[in-house]
């Protein structure tokens, strides 16, 4: 009986495969060259992102209520520090350079949240339209006629027309940020790959209420998925190719 090997090959042997295809494909270049690339800002709102508001707010009954404070903290010191200043330097760099810059929201269409999914129904999730809940943070807020895209599940391309807006405005590979990592980042980036798109997840511009959580998420998207980088290096990289 032939011993099972246990090295890294042996460990995912689909890596190369998956690096290749979608990791240092010589697309991302090409797309980016070609400006056929956006950045795809997730649910930074108050239904999820503030503190004091929407799932932390003091009678909310969603599962954020049985949060430590450890993991809170860990969060908001997470968004304060390093996702937010992040996303602000993303969102200027691609609005210098006059590359799309895309916000999801978890917004219902009604006020009772009738339309919502069911996941979001069994989570107690509602952001109303007009409400405080479904506001984006001032600090990365839309502007302009930026797109704005309203969802009530996980995934947005589940649950919206994204794609079908991405399409109609030749977008071919997505730059990735926002909130959770380990829950709407994560599924938005799996199914964007599905659907054909080349995607970048930009680590230090997603967070979780967890450090292990968003490490869990890096590690299974990594060589998968998605190019994980830094901010600085998305940053260097469009202006080498355009700047």
């Amino acid at each position: 009986m032939t011993t099972a090997q246990t090295g890294p090959d042996q460990a995912d042997p689909l890596k190369n495969a998956y690096h290749q295809g979608f990791i240092t494909n010589p697309l991302h270049r090409e797309f980016l060259l070609h400006k056929d690339v956006a950045l795809l800002c997730i649910d930074m709102q108050y239904l999820d992102a503030a503190e004091g508001y929407g799932v932390f707010g003091p009678k909310h009954e969603s599962g954020a209520a049985a949060l430590s404070d450890a993991c809170k903290e860990y969060y908001f010191q997470s968004l304060a520090k390093q996702v937010i200043p992040n996303m602000h330097i993303l969102q200027n760099c691609f609005r210098q350079h006059r590359l799309e810059v895309i916000h999801t929201r978890i917004q219902a269409l009604t006020q009772d949240g009738r339309d919502r999914s069911k996941g979001h129904k069994r989570l107690k999730l509602l952001a109303r339209p007009g409400s405080a809940e479904a506001c984006f943070l001032e600090e990365v807020a839309p502007v302009g006629d930026e797109i704005i895209i309203n969802k009530t599940a996980s995934g947005v391309f589940s649950s919206t027309n994204l794609h079908y807006v991405l399409r109609n405005i030749g977008i071919q590979s997505l730059y990735i940020c926002g909130v959770y990592t380990n829950e709407c980042v994560e599924t938005t980036i799996r199914d964007a790959c599905d659907l054909g798109y080349l995607v970048t997840m930009v680590e230090d511009a997603c967070t979780t209420v967890t450090a292990e959580l968003h490490e869990a998420s890096i590690k299974t998207l990594k060589d998968r998925y998605a190019r994980i980088l830094p901010t600085d290096q998305v940053i260097d990289e469009i202006h080498q190719l355009i700047g």
